[in-house]
Order: structure tokens, then sequence, then C-alpha cells
């Protein structure tokens, strides 16, 4: 294509999406008028009027939900329904779970990064990645060898927190706790040793984490940016950062699957073929045609997503409302201080968390029900949803056309007075407290690792590292926010980022 010849769509597209952006007030008045529905969810804008709160988009949803807890946006070819009811969703990913699917819209949005992977596969491949993984998930060997990479990554990063406490220093926890939980998903999960909080002065394992993090954001951009494709065409803006930093992200990858590949050929030991990627490289030789590097690399990335995003996101909000809330903070140090060594030694941190045992764990119910209150409140995926493959009807009554994406919006959720009550906006463990013992609730209600056929398979994983690496800090340290003033807020992305950091000052406890 000529460019002479382009110029004028360039310069037409980027005022009429300016144009509908400014008119989105008339719009949704004349949608609630002339759109027909009859049945169908109330509109309340388009796709794209979403741009105006896209930087606190996930509080806008959730005004929105008090008012109409389920309610219809307008895309150019289909219509994306956003629900806050438990029974909606309970629907789409469960009762009705042949019904729904990722969906080509969002599998065309996010395959540049996370390719065939589990988060965005359908059909046969998801059912082989869920199978395996579930497998893995399941065995004796990754629990036991998983508490002991975490007991160890606990001590290191227990024992960094020490030596910053000591000079002075504010403390990036979000960092600390991003670098912790890539390092133990890469043992864990791919037998892989990166050593990341030992990456202060190293280049390559901060460009990857900060270019996976990044691409993840510009690739959420995707959804509410009509303009996407023509920026991916020309290499420009959000798209040409985004190419550059899968490019970051891929080098790496098929390092890792080419250093594991080498690893297995060495090692004779059997116990070396037990985590999440050797199998898959077992998988791709028997299957060569259809699970080559690039699917290998699809898998690498999505439990990336998954075994860093969650613990390291969770525990980052979980020490703000800890910092945010002192007395609580008291109550959970009380705890692990009743069921911990009373005098833990400083000069040799792994000898404390060889004692956090699966004992141990059982007993911390407020620790428990703490973290659970920052994934109710602070969900890894604040919003997630189905494509209908069908027309179909929700339980709340509201149609559903083929091809119409239905949306649960976690965050919201949390929030809703009608779920949770009128203190829904609060910090409260004990509301998951009956006589001193944590109650679970429906994975419906509580929607934060996801639900039915898909929910996630590493919850229990997640919870035991979250509590492995809280114990430790916890018993050796009180948290404060370097400014007392400090709203955290979040990146608009996939997962519920901290934006900005955590800058916390800790103080030993024996002072």
């Amino acid at each position: 294509m000529d460019f002479l010849t382009i110029i004028p769509l360039l310069i037409a597209l980027p005022l009429l999406f300016v144009a509908l952006i400014l008119f989105i007030p008339i719009l949704k008045v004349l949608f609630a008028k002339f759109v027909d529905n009859n049945g169908y969810a109330p509109v309340e804008g388009t796709v794209f009027g979403q741009f105006l709160y896209y930087h606190h988009l996930y509080d806008y949803q959730t005004q929105v939900a008090k008012k109409l807890p389920t309610y219809r946006l307008i895309g150019l070819t289909h219509s994306e329904i956003s629900t806050t009811d438990m029974r909606n969703a309970e629907h789409i990913l469960k009762t009705s779970f042949d019904k729904y699917a990722k969906g080509r819209h969002l599998r065309e949005n996010v395959s540049d990064l996370w390719g065939d992977g589990i988060f965005a596969a359908d059909g046969d491949k998801w059912r082989q990645q869920r199978k395996l993984a579930s497998y893995e998930f399941s065995t004796r060997v990754l629990r036991d060898f998983s508490c002991s990479v975490f007991r160890k990554t606990a001590a290191k990063l227990t024992h960094l927190v020490s030596e910053l406490a000591v000079s002075g220093q504010a403390i990036d926890l979000h960092d600390l706790f991003m670098k912790s939980a890539m390092e133990s998903i890469f043992k864990v999960g791919f037998g892989i040793d990166l050593n990341c909080l030992d990456w202060n002065n190293n280049d390559e394992g901060t460009n990857v984490t900060k270019a996976f993090d990044d691409a993840n954001e510009m690739m959420n951009l995707r959804f509410f940016d009509p303009l996407w494709k023509l920026k991916r065409f020309l290499n420009i803006g959000s798209e040409a950062s985004l190419k550059k930093n899968i490019k970051v992200v891929d080098k790496f990858i098929y390092n890792i699957i080419s250093t594991k590949k080498k690893l297995l050929e060495m090692n004779q030991n059997p116990n070396v073929k037990e985590d999440i990627l050797s199998r898959f490289l077992v998988e791709s030789e028997k299957n060569p045609e259809t699970m080559g590097a690039g699917y290998l690399r699809d898998i690498i990335l999505n439990f990336l997503l998954a075994g860093k995003d969650t613990t390291a996101n969770t525990l980052s909000w979980f020490f703000y409302m800890l910092c945010k809330n002192p007395l609580i903070q008291e109550k959970v140090a009380q705890e692990v201080i009743n069921n911990t060594c009373s005098e833990p030694n400083y000069a040799n941190f792994d000898d404390f968390t060889t004692t956090i045992t699966d004992a141990t764990l059982e007993q911390m119910h407020y620790l428990h029900a703490a973290l659970t209150e920052t994934l109710r409140l602070y969900p890894v995926v604040p919003m997630d949803g189905r494509c209908a493959q069908v027309d179909d009807i929700l339980p709340d009554g509201h149609k559903v056309k083929k091809g119409d994406e239905v949306y649960y919006l976690s965050y919201a959720m949390g929030r809703m007075p009608y779920i949770w009550g009128e203190d829904a906006e609060e910090f409260r463990p004990e509301r998951w407290l009956l006589d001193g013992v944590f109650q679970p609730e429906s994975s419906f209600k509580f929607i934060s690792f996801h639900a039915g056929p898909r929910i996630c398979l590493g919850k229990e994983f997640a919870y035991r590292q979250m509590k492995i690496l809280s114990i430790s800090l916890i018993r050796y340290f009180r948290f404060k926010l370097a400014d007392d003033a400090q709203d955290a807020t979040y990146r608009t992305t996939f997962t519920l980022h901290l934006k900005g950091g955590l800058h916390v000052c800790a103080t030993p406890r024996t002072t």
C-alpha cells in the first residue's frame, strides 16, 4: 500500500475515534432510547467509551454495577455484557459451560503473547494442558518440593529485607514479591534456578520482568482500542512497544526451553522430570508436529502469568492492607508468634523457615482469612468472561446472542453490598471466621480463583506460598508505609498489578 494513499486514513480514524469518545454521553442516551432492550441487559454505553475511565476502569465498573448488576456495552460487531450476579457467573462457568468459550475475539487480541496457552485455549488444547497440569498439581512430590522451595525463597527474601531495614532504606516490597514469585515458579514449574532475588544488578532479569508486565498491559489495551490493528500494521505506538517487549520475552523463554532440554539430556535422575515443563517436553517428543517449541513457549508464559502474578500481586495488596490497618497486622503477627518458635534466630533465617510445616500452616486461620479478604477486594484477575457459542438466556432473565461476550466483574463483585453486606468495601478478615475457624464461601461468591471446570489448579499452591512468605516476614518485622498518605492504585491490565510499587519501612520486632 502506497504511504500517500493511507495518509487520509491515518488522519480520519483518530479524529473519528476522538469524536466517538467525546460524544459518548449522547450515544448512551441514543442507545438507551433506540436499541431494542426487550429482554436484553440495559445499555450503559459503548465498549470504546471505557477509554474515558481506563485508568480507574474497575472502580468505574463497580459504580455502574451498584446501579445495574447486569449491563451491556455496544461494540462494533457484538455486545459485551458485564455482570456481578453470582447466578450469571455460575451459569457461564459451570451450568452452561459447553455453551461458552474463550472465543475468537479474545484469542485474536491475546495470541501474540499468550499464544495457545491454557488461559487462551479452548477445546482439545485446553483439555490436554489441563490434564497434564492437573496431574502435576495433585502429586505429593510437587507439594513437598514446592514447600521446600517456598521456605528457601522466604528465607532469602527475609534476609534481603533485613539488610535493607538495617540500612534504613525504604523497601519496595512489590518488586521483591515479583522477583521471589518468579524465582519460585521457575524452580517448581520448570526446574530452573533463576535466582531472581539476586537480580538487583542483573539487567536481563529486570528487563525480562518489566517486558512481560508491560506486554500484558499493552495487550489488555487492545480490548478498548479500535485502532490497535492499524497501529500493529504501521508498527507505531502501543503496538510497536508490545512487539518489542514480546521479542525480549520470547528470547528469554526459548533460552529456558533450550536449557531445560540440555539438563534433561545430561541428568539421568528420574526426579528431574517431575516438573511441569518436563512433562510437556516428554509429550512434545511424542507429538512433535503439534507440540513444537512455539507451543512450549505458550505453556511457559501462561504458567508464568499464573504463578508470578497470583502470589506477588496478592502479597503486595496484603501488606498494603496490613500497613493501612496496623491492628490487623498485629493480630496476624500474634497468631504467627503463637504458632511458631518464640525466639527466631536473626542470624539464620533458614532455620526458622524450616520450622514452618503443613501443621503450622493449618493453624493459621486468621492469616488465611486476611489473605482471602485481600483477594476478595483485590482479586488477581479483576474481570474475566466467556463468549456465547449459541443464543442463551442468563439466570437473571437477560438474553445473550451468539457471539456476545459475558464478563463477570470480580473486582466489583467483592464490593457489592448485596453480596457481602453493607461493609463490603471494608477490610475485615473476621467475616471469614466462625469461632476462630476459617469458613470458606462458594467459589461463585468468592470468585478470585475462578470457578467451574476451569477453576484455578494452583489455588492451594498459591495459599501455601503466600502463607510461608508472610509468616517469615511478619514474624521478624513490623511494616509501615514509607509515605503514610499513600493510597495505592492499580495498573489496568489482565491482572491487578499494584501501580508504582509498595514502598515500606521495616522495623525488627525485637525492638
